[in-house]
């Protein structure tokens, strides 16, 4: 009886031992390295913070015809910072910043920056803001806009894509490639021109600061204009 005891006690006693060895196993094991540029989210673990990596969302690939009657693809401009501005000449919101210039400047500004621009109409054949080339050139040249190119996007494929609402709606792609602003131009929805000088202008905040290398002040809201003419 006393060997039985003695044996029940050894096994207890190792049991013990080896919870004890796997706890303190698990409380030295090291913790998984954080990279310096990950956002961070705070959770409410034993008082603890736990540091969570948000990988940002990428800009999808496409390919289109321009009015100059080149190919463009936006992988072509891999390690720029890339605009990318839904139009449609005809639309009251898109002639708002055209009348005075205001796009047309902005485009100038960041282009000679190295920032590429590129205009795309989605307007379906038959719909608003659809053009023939020859229409769109002397369109674009009596406007005196300078985009890196104005392409055509018939299908609404590429609009559908990113998701383009109105125009105009305003994107932009960092050098990395990542989606880093969606949204409208700046922060009065109106079609008077006397607007723009009042309003926060979002797309060029959000250029000068990645131009800097800080942290865009917005980097997404709701956009405004007239509705994308899709097919």
């Amino acid at each position: 009886m006393k060997f039985a005891s003695l044996t029940k006690m050894t096994i207890v006693f190792s049991v013990l031992l080896l919870m004890v060895a796997c706890n303190q196993k698990q409380n030295n094991a090291p913790t998984p390295p954080v990279s310096s540029d990950a956002k961070t989210t705070k959770v409410d673990d034993s008082k603890k913070e736990m540091m969570v990596k948000v990988e940002p969302q990428m800009a999808q690939d496409f390919k289109l015809s321009g009015a100059d009657g080149k190919e463009y693809s936006l992988s072509d401009y891999k390690g720029k910072t890339v605009v990318l501005e839904w139009v449609n000449y005809d639309c009251p919101f898109v002639k708002k910043h055209y009348s005075v210039n205001n796009m047309q400047n902005l485009q100038k500004k960041y282009t000679e920056q190295g920032v590429v621009w590129l205009s795309i109409c989605s307007s379906a054949p038959g719909n608003q803001g659809h053009f023939t080339v020859e229409v769109i050139n002397q369109r674009m040249k009596e406007a005196k806009a300078s985009p890196t190119a104005y392409l055509i996007d018939e299908s609404g494929t590429v609009g559908k894509l990113y998701g383009a609402k109105t125009t105009p709606h305003m994107f932009i792609i960092n050098a990395k490639g990542a989606l880093v602003y969606n949204g409208a131009i700046d922060s009065i929805k109106s079609t008077k021109s006397d607007d723009i000088a009042k309003a926060d202008n979002y797309v060029a905040q959000a250029l000068d600061a990645l131009l800097a290398g800080k942290e865009l002040p917005v980097s997404n809201n709701k956009s405004y204009g007239c509705g994308v003419k899709y097919k």
